[in-house]
């Protein structure tokens, strides 16, 4: 049965599907750094913003001393970009909000953040990994082969993906290995807070440990972005052609 969404200031949508499609294309007809001016778009982040600190309680008030305006901007990471709404507010700070996790009213569960802990831990080693290997396997316009159709695709066309095991079952078997299946203890994740954009380790050993399980245990392949959204099940374990290989 679809779920209606109906925020403060009387807005409201029959589905979860046209709501966050609202909020899309309004972040997609702002540019980078600019602020919403149009009242109409302002009034309906402000009513997100309501709904999103009285659903999501496990992280301090986005809303804080009041807002001032909103706008958008890169959040950025080690190799990912990607535009969000951030909130100026009157008492001059800034912070970001998913308008993703307000609509569908839902924080972020405990193996969601932890998955975020690790991804953004081997980062830097996938980032070094894939530039290694165009570096290496590269022709003269710098291209490389993609692992499922052989085309030759640049740096920015690839997508160094986890063939087999998924990353995703990387990070389960993770937490199984230290008997975590049910929570991750108190002090191993960095807490909420203002404009951090995603969950970290804060216990700098556990980071270590999961980096070194990675390295073990990952499998990699290059493969251009358009097949790997588009790519089957099937060939989630197939023979690697040309494995991209983390540094030991």
């Amino acid at each position: 049965m679809a779920k209606s969404i109906n925020l403060p200031n009387g807005r409201s949508w029959k589905t979860q599907t046209t709501a966050l499609a609202h909020f899309k294309d309004m972040l997609a007809r702002h540019s980078d750094n600019e602020v919403v001016e149009d009242r109409s778009d302002h009034d309906d982040l402000v009513a997100l913003l309501e709904r999103y600190d009285a659903v999501i309680t496990d992280s301090p008030a986005k809303i804080g001393s009041g807002v001032e305006h909103f706008f958008r901007r890169r959040n950025v990471g080690e190799g990912y970009s990607t535009p969000g709404f951030w909130v100026h507010r009157t008492d001059g700070t800034d912070t970001d909000f998913s308008y993703i996790s307000a609509v569908k009213g839902q924080p972020k569960s405990n193996a969601q953040e932890f998955y975020d802990a690790c991804r953004g831990a081997v980062a830097a080693d996938l980032l070094t990994a894939k530039k290694r290997h165009f570096e290496t396997h590269g022709d003269e316009a710098g291209r490389v082969p993609c692992d499922l159709s052989d085309e030759l695709i640049t740096f920015a066309e690839a997508h160094l993906d986890h063939a087999y095991p998924t990353f995703g079952q990387l990070v389960v078997s993770f937490r199984a290995a230290r008997g975590w299946q049910h929570g991750v203890p108190v002090g191993v994740l960095s807490p909420p807070a203002d404009a951090q954009i995603t969950t970290s380790f804060v216990d700098t050993s556990a980071a270590e440990a999961f980096r070194q399980f990675h390295r073990g245990a990952a499998t990699l392949r290059i493969v251009s972005r358009e097949r790997n959204l588009a790519m089957s099940a099937g060939q989630r374990k197939p023979k690697i052609k040309r494995p991209v290989q983390l540094e030991l």
